[in-house]
């Protein structure tokens, strides 16, 4: 049974998975809250629900971000908690979950992935099924029309109102929720092929608002410390 968690946004996505069966959970936390609140409790009753225990799991599967701060050091620090029962542990990113619900919700091609960055600015990626077409990077919303332009892209119903008006409308999933899971299952799978990366480390893909408003304070870090690990 491998557990499969995300954390970087205000939606909680938990999956345990066990051969062909799978037991999933969505939880709206919202912006303001913490997932340190909600992700123990919403593990527990995932279990009961597959009727296992914490020492029935053989893995972990963890977000590692980008995404809030917060939130992802509480899914990173859960997954490497268990980890250190000696549960093998591997990262995902935030673009590779979507890429991966896009392609369960029957998308194939070059698509952009948006990510909400906050302080105006988004995170993107682009990839073309479940390979990254380059690099993950972030940039202001205003220059957003002239990247994408007229290709294929997708933000979550949370982000879209906050971005300016592109070229080309963007992908819909029918049922967005459902498509998160099923891209977490479909990682669950996956992942447990490759070999374990214990420790996970985070990819934030930015600096901490301390870093930007204080800046030498953190002149000694190196990129891998401020912005985490890219993927």
């Amino acid at each position: 049974m491998i557990l499969g968690l995300d954390t970087a946004t205000e939606i909680l996505h938990l999956a345990l998975v066990d051969g062909e069966r799978a037991w999933t959970r969505r939880v709206v936390v919202g912006v303001g809250r913490s997932h340190s609140i909600s992700l123990l409790p919403s593990l527990n009753d995932l279990l009961r629900e597959a009727g296992a225990t914490v020492a029935d799991l053989k893995g972990v599967c963890c977000c590692a971000g980008p995404g809030g701060f917060t939130s992802i050091r509480i899914g990173v620090a859960t997954a490497e908690g268990l980890a250190l029962t000696g549960l093998p542990a591997w990262g995902f990113s935030s673009f590779q979950l979507r890429a991966r619900a896009l392609k369960q919700a029957g998308f194939h091609g070059p698509v952009w992935v948006l990510l909400d960055g906050q302080r105006n600015d988004v995170f993107l990626q682009q990839w073309d099924g479940v390979e990254a077409v380059d690099e993950a990077r972030k940039v202001s919303k205003t220059v957003l029309p002239d990247i994408i332009a007229t290709k294929a892209w997708w933000a979550s119903s949370t982000l879209l109102p906050k971005l300016p008006e592109q070229v080309r409308p963007p992908l819909h999933m029918m049922d967005e929720g459902g498509s998160m899971l099923s891209g977490l299952v479909t990682l669950c799978r996956e992942l447990p092929l490759l070999t374990p990366e214990n420790p996970i480390h985070p990819f934030y893909l930015r600096e901490t608002d301390a870093e930007v408003n204080f800046p030498e304070a953190s002149a000694h870090l190196d990129d891998a410390l401020r912005k985490g690990i890219a993927r």
